[in-house]
């Protein structure tokens, strides 16, 4: 699978078209909702887990749980179905973790784990190494929510769903929804405030 590609525009146009064949069956029709979609599991998937691994695995695991449970899915509204899936992948895997956890958490983080984004051009190299370490810094800052607020936090703010389409793909009230916002947001810049306070 291709974490990085960019779906058709001809694709996104005909998804109530292919979510209607691919809960008929065709596997094509699906692919096709993989390629619209397969970015954006992933990117929930990293920011949930905060592993490019385990968002691989989470995001297959999402799309492998997508195909066989399509028939469950009505309506033309796919993104928030699949999108819930996905959350309860890596749901799944804390928990796993949880139970048997393989590293310390005081432990340093891995050195060569990819950036949470493609890195823009930057201007220079100093401008570069200062966005990559805000990047990281607001990574692991994400990484200390709560798996509720975080999971709010990242649909609205990093992939930019609306509050309705977060209660439906969370299967919360609105009030719910912006209330886990809120307080992930509140919670977000205290951590960076201290973190920027210690440097």
């Amino acid at each position: 699978m291709n974490l990085f590609a960019g779906p058709s525009a001809r694709a996104a146009a005909d998804e109530p078209e292919l979510l209607h064949r691919a809960r008929a069956g065709d596997l094509d029709a699906f692919n096709a909702l993989v390629d619209l979609h397969q970015r954006l599991v992933y990117n929930l998937c990293r920011r949930m887990l905060g592993s490019t691994s385990l968002a691989e695995d989470a995001t297959q695991e999402a799309f492998l749980s997508a195909w066989r449970h399509i028939a469950g899915c009505t309506g033309d509204r796919f993104r928030p179905w699949l999108l819930r899936i996905a959350a309860n992948a890596c749901t799944d895997e804390l928990r796993r973790r949880h139970r048997r956890p393989a590293i310390s958490l005081d432990a340093p983080q891995p050195i060569d784990e990819a950036p949470l984004d493609v890195p823009d051009p930057a201007p220079g190299p100093d401008s570069a190494v200062v966005r990559s370490e805000q990047r990281r810094v607001i990574a692991a800052a994400l990484l200390r929510l709560p798996e509720d607020q975080r999971l709010a936090v990242v649909l609205r703010d990093v992939q930019g769903l609306s509050y309705e389409e977060i209660a439906e793909a969370t299967k919360a009230s609105l009030g719910t929804v912006k209330s886990r916002i809120a307080r992930g947001r509140a919670k977000l810049r205290r951590t960076l405030a201290g973190t920027s306070g210690d440097a």
